[in-house]
């Protein structure tokens, strides 16, 4: 197939995804509603080509916004939503938690992240500055949650039938088999990008304290996060548990530090070639979770599966970082998948080098959403 091919049909899917007020929708058929931290990244894929996406995404986040505290939404003064369902039948079928539901632990760091992104595609600084109460906001979060995290972005939940992950690999259950309260290795990384995008906005609204304050931050956070979370038999933790101690698993994650800047530069050659072992690299891109770890599941939905957005990340960090060949090879690897299932679904499985689908043909999703939009616009945009 013809790359201007798999284009038109990737803008196609994408368009079935976009929503009356602009942003795009999750998934298709399950997730066909808005997601606080899928909402962003696909904003972010989108940038280039349409950032009216973006802004969407961050206006209509910005009215929903957390403002007060509340444990069955799980929500905080400023932090950005996990999720939001407004038909009776899905609040019917998760009325234990009550929406907007802000289970999330990196959703308000990517709204600042995107907030900066929008701001240098665009030069749109006239949205920024009527933004700029929702991203103090945010900014007032992470600050409070990572000094009550004793310097981390830590994660557990409030509402007891909420999200026990509460990162991109979130679920009900500790399938991560890390003990709260949670200290996940990418929303670290994504923190630190938060704090230097913040103090660019800042410094934009002529707000040198917050600029100031936000850049001291990002360099304390740096230099502790290159100490603690670094193992040096595999690279970077899978995150830190209640009591500081390392989850000491190759994995996928910590590929997400590579687009963020926080890596100390002798930690970024170790880390690109540990994410291409034959434990990880998959002819059709990065597994989720190590083969060689005694919890791989070639078809668990993050114990080893791959997924096209997780991917994504990673190749926009080998991007940002020069490594442009192996950035190549996971774009490479994406389109393999592509060709071989006529489509970029939700995530799909990798057995002896060969790929599974794991969208049912009958009902269309049976394990892995056919559409999914942080995949669709992740191929499309490194194509």
């Amino acid at each position: 197939m013809k790359i201007e091919q798999v284009r038109g049909r990737l803008l196609e899917d994408l368009d079935r995804l976009r929503s009356p007020e602009g942003y795009l929708y999750a998934g298709s058929p399950r997730y066909h509603t808005l997601f606080g931290r899928d909402a962003l990244i696909s904003g972010w894929q989108t940038l280039a080509r349409d950032p009216s996406i973006a802004r969407a995404t961050l206006h209509t986040l910005a009215e929903l916004q957390g403002k007060q505290t509340n444990a069955l939404r799980e929500e905080e003064p400023g932090k950005i939503l996990h999720e939001h369902r407004s038909d009776p039948a899905s609040q019917a079928e998760l009325s234990h938690w009550g929406f907007p539901y802000f289970g999330s632990v990196d959703s308000t760091p990517l709204f600042l992240i995107l907030a900066g992104r929008y701001l240098r595609r665009t030069g749109d600084t006239a949205f920024l500055h009527d933004l700029w109460p929702n991203l103090t906001a945010a900014y007032g979060w992470i600050k409070m949650t990572e000094d009550a995290g004793g310097g981390y972005l830590r994660y557990e939940r409030k509402n007891p039938y909420g999200l026990f992950h509460q990162g991109w690999k979130d679920g009900s259950q500790d399938h991560l088999r890390i003990r709260p309260p949670v200290a996940i290795v990418e929303a670290q990384g994504y923190a630190y990008s938060a704090y230097r995008e913040f103090s660019v906005l800042a410094r934009q609204q002529d707000a040198m304290d917050f600029a100031i304050e936000a850049e001291l931050r990002a360099l304390s956070l740096q230099r502790r996060f290159n100490e603690d979370f670094w193992v040096q038999s595999k690279g970077f933790a899978l995150g830190l548990d209640g009591a500081g101690l390392p989850r000491n698993v190759p994995t996928s994650n910590p590929g997400h530090l590579l687009f963020t800047g926080i890596l100390r530069a002798d930690r970024i050659s170790p880390l690109v070639d540990r994410l291409f072992e034959e434990d990880l690299w998959t002819p059709f891109g990065i597994r989720t979770h190590s083969a060689s770890a005694p919890d791989f599941d070639p078809f668990g939905y993050h114990t080893g599966s791959v997924w096209p957005h997780d991917n994504w990340l990673i190749a926009e960090g080998l991007r940002a970082t020069g490594h442009r060949d192996e950035a190549n090879r996971v774009r490479g690897a994406l389109l393999r998948a592509y060709e071989r299932l006529g489509r970029i679904p939700e995530f799909y499985a990798v057995v002896d080098d060969e790929i599974v689908d794991l969208v049912d043909p009958a009902n269309g999703s049976a394990r892995a959403n056919p559409l999914q939009a942080w995949a669709i616009a992740g191929l499309l945009e490194l194509l």
